[in-house]
């Protein structure tokens, strides 16, 4: 039997997500335009763009790494880097979009980008964790262990790798998952990668093409 409340998330995630779906192109456009108007009306700092690869790298690094371990819809990933928090993906991408604020040390773009995702990414994991909890009886206490987005800094272990299984008399600990480069791939997680080259090229290279649009050969 459904519970009130559970009804009056699910219309609050319902509604919050057709608001996300309107917004979500016009708000993708407006990050492109602030990107190029900051872009276009200070050069970039190298000591910026540099820093900014402290973010970058390691939030390019989780998105991959997770993509290696998750399987969607077909079992609920414990292991890896969703032993420390249940979004790993999307913390990736957070930390992807702080980098480039950072670079073009830009708030307009920082605050556009923040609220993008808080717009669009909340809806998101509220209905993807509606779906894991009716999907996955052992998805609440999965939550209890694991944060929703900050990472623990030790892993949570599976409650069934503190026990394993019992052979011949014997405790055999359970198999912990270990990373696939095929499903890295299945999941087309190398497109971050190329994204996040063209957009470092664009900070070196598309300044001196905008300006010689602009202002015409000198």
């Amino acid at each position: 039997m459904t519970q009130p409340g559970d009804s009056r998330q699910q219309d609050w995630i319902a509604r919050w997500q057709r608001v996300a779906r309107r917004i979500r192109v016009p708000l993708g456009f407006l990050t492109a335009l602030l990107y190029l108007f900051e872009l276009w009306r200070r050069a970039p700092q190298p000591a910026a763009v540099a820093w900014s690869l402290l973010l970058v790298v390691p939030g390019l690094w989780l998105r991959g790494y997770a993509a290696g371990y998750v399987k969607k819809n077909r079992e609920l990933t414990q292991t890896g880097p969703y032993a420390h928090t249940r979004n790993p993906l999307y913390l990736g991408s957070a930390l992807i979009a702080s980098g480039f604020a950072l670079a073009l040390l830009s708030w307009p773009v920082a605050l556009v980008l923040a609220v993008g995702f808080l717009v669009i990414y909340i809806p998101v994991i509220a209905s993807e964790e509606r779906f894991l909890r009716t999907t996955f009886p052992e998805f609440d206490v999965y939550c209890r262990r694991v944060p929703r987005l900050i990472p623990r800094l030790t892993a949570a272990r599976e409650p069934h790798a503190e026990s394993g299984s019992l052979a011949g008399g014997q405790r055999i600990p359970a198999t912990p998952g270990c990373f696939s480069f095929a499903l890295y791939l299945r999941h087309r997680e190398y497109n971050a990668a190329i994204g996040v080259a063209l957009l470092y090229f664009s900070l070196i290279c598309l300044r001196p093409v905008l300006s010689a649009l602009l202002h015409g050969p000198r």
